[in-house]
């Protein structure tokens, strides 16, 4: 499904770069529900965002359906992104003036699908992660768990084939942490949807399939 080869991203000038991942290898399987772990500043995010197409290793390649995505122009990648991956990130990214509905089908519309067609398939995922309720509410009206919960149907519009989430649960005490963890486990089992999760909660880690471990830029 995916393929990460010898992996490095660094940043900074040329003479003095800072190397944040060192040369990082990875296969995840189809279906296959993969936790990243690491303590904060390990550089998760970073890995999750080159996972994602959302930004460039300094050298390296990403295999997704066996297809290098940084050998793709910026339009193809793109549209890779937006058919292929859902992203879920610690932040909800929502904008203020729109509902939880409205939120949730905006992927759908950038993809040009029919209003009606995106609007139908929300409101059966808002009911499935128990907002039925709350669909016309505000982001502002929401509590933090159920923005994620809105954040995770956002993710799933476009029946992507790989789910990629950012610290999902950073932002939420403890049982609205397992309630997100268990709906995206709930649809990672469904669905056969791969999923890679980044975190540094260990208990969260246990529930995965496989758990990598990112330290000093190295994964094992």
């Amino acid at each position: 499904m995916l393929e990460a080869k010898n992996i490095h991203k660094s940043y900074g000038s040329y003479k003095k770069p800072l190397a944040v991942l060192k040369g990082i290898d990875l296969k995840v399987k189809k279906g296959e529900f993969a936790v990243i772990a690491g303590p904060s500043g390990a550089g998760k995010s970073t890995l999750l965002n080159i996972l994602g197409g959302l930004d460039a290793p300094s050298s390296g390649k990403v295999i997704l359906c066996q297809e290098d995505i940084y050998a793709l122009s910026d339009d193809e990648l793109s549209g890779k992104r937006n058919k292929t991956i859902g992203f879920v990130f610690q932040f909800y990214h929502f904008l203020s003036e729109l509902t939880a509905l409205e939120n949730a089908v905006l992927p759908g519309l950038i993809k040009k699908e029919k209003y009606e067609k995106v609007r139908d398939v929300a409101m059966e995922l808002l009911i499935q992660a128990g907002l039925g309720d709350r669909v016309n509410h505000y982001p502002s009206q929401l509590s933090g768990g159920e923005k994620q919960r809105v954040a995770v149907v956002r993710s799933l519009i476009n029946n992507p084939e790989l789910l990629l989430c950012d610290e999902p649960t950073g932002n939420l005490d403890s049982q609205s942490g397992e309630g997100i963890i268990s709906l995206i486990r709930k649809i990672n089992t469904q669905n056969k949807m791969t999923v890679i999760l980044v975190t540094h909660n260990m208990e969260l880690a246990r529930q995965a399939d496989k758990v990598y471990h990112l330290k000093d830029g190295l994964l094992s």
